[in-house]
């Protein structure tokens, strides 16, 4: 096992039982294990993003070590950058030939969403090929071997829901889509510029999120490619559409549930950030890097940094005991670095 649990955060929860079983979208169970968890061990889910398929993936071992009950691929799950169909059939059977992953597929439930590779396009919006955008849709769905009766396969774009019973509690996980309806804006010499006309996901993902959103759960988990958070720094950012944030924030501080974790990826670094809304605290781990990490990132700026950042290659874990805890953990290759950082 390499050096791990490069930044971790623990917050206490104190949760009731909402739902006897895990449901989808349409109510149907999700198989996590055969047996009831009736262990102390806690529920673990592992998450990450950034895959180049042609790249060594050394960080196979050490999430399936992890024994998780559930993978989150957060985008970039492989590198496909083309319009081509028969591309990024040849690109997914790559990542799903290598061995580590295929005994990780065997043993853990994998759902998902993507970011602009695996959409088709650096950086890309909406304004994507239309027939591209569909190719590279099913081949999504077909990777994360979503079954075709999914109501995601019905609709434009990749955003789902799942809820899971773990350990007497109801937890939601709400994967967005930040790739299909989104607006073009403009990039300067210094990164893009905000601009608070455009929008982020588009009139019927916001619609179907502020349905889920007014469902009830002891814990709510919202995934996507795209920081929400930082701020500073000149990359893609939900905060280059400052509009959508806010409206999104403002969701989020209209939930009856306090126990709310955002997960993202896209930029090669790791680090937790954290905000409170509404006498809640809100908590954000970017998990992303696991072939390739952006080693000069330096102490980028980001005011809402919990502890520091990793530039190194990265997994995340969310870790629900029996005892109502949920930890929050990013791990990787630290470099014989080892910090921990608890609240």
């Amino acid at each position: 096992m390499k050096f791990l649990a490069i930044l971790a955060i623990l917050f206490l929860v104190t949760c009731t039982s909402k739902q006897e079983k895990p449901i989808t979208e349409t109510n149907e169970p999700i198989s996590i294990n055969e047996e009831p968890d009736t262990t102390i061990e806690p529920f673990v889910i592992a998450f990450g993003s950034c895959n180049k398929q042609n790249k060594a993936q050394p960080l196979w071992k050490d999430i399936i070590a992890e024994k998780p009950n559930l993978w989150i691929w957060l985008g970039d799950n492989i590198y496909a950058d083309t319009k081509d169909e028969a591309i990024f059939d040849e690109k997914y059977a790559q990542q799903n030939s290598n061995k580590d992953y295929q005994q990780l597929k065997a043993n853990t439930p994998i759902i998902g969403t993507w970011d602009d590779h695996d959409y088709g396009k650096n950086d890309g919006d909406k304004t994507f090929n239309s027939l591209a955008k569909k190719i590279s849709k099913r081949k999504a769905l077909e990777f994360l071997e979503v079954p075709k009766d999914k109501p995601v396969w019905l609709r434009d774009g990749l955003y789902q829901s799942y809820e899971y019973e773990v350990n007497n509690l109801l937890v939601r996980v709400i994967l967005l889509d930040t790739r299909y309806f989104k607006d073009p804006i403009t990039k300067g010499a210094n990164g893009y510029i905000p601009d608070a006309k455009a929008d982020l996901l588009g009139a019927a993902q916001w619609k179907w999120l502020e349905t889920e959103l007014a469902k009830a759960e002891d814990i709510l988990i919202i995934g996507n490619g795209t920081q929400i958070l930082p701020q500073e720094h000149r990359f893609e950012k939900w905060a280059n559409y400052p509009t959508s944030r806010d409206r999104f924030l403002n969701l989020l501080a209209a939930e009856k549930t306090e126990k709310i974790i955002l997960l993202s990826g896209d930029r090669h670094i790791g680090e937790i950030s954290k905000v409170e809304l509404n006498n809640k605290s809100i908590y954000e781990v970017t998990s992303s890097g696991l072939t390739h990490s952006y080693e000069s990132a330096g102490d980028e700026p980001n005011q809402h940094r919990v502890g520091t950042l990793t530039p190194n290659l990265n997994y995340g874990l969310l870790k629900i005991t029996q005892s109502g805890q949920v930890g929050l953990i990013l791990s990787g290759l630290a470099q014989k670095r080892h910090l921990r950082v608890q609240l």
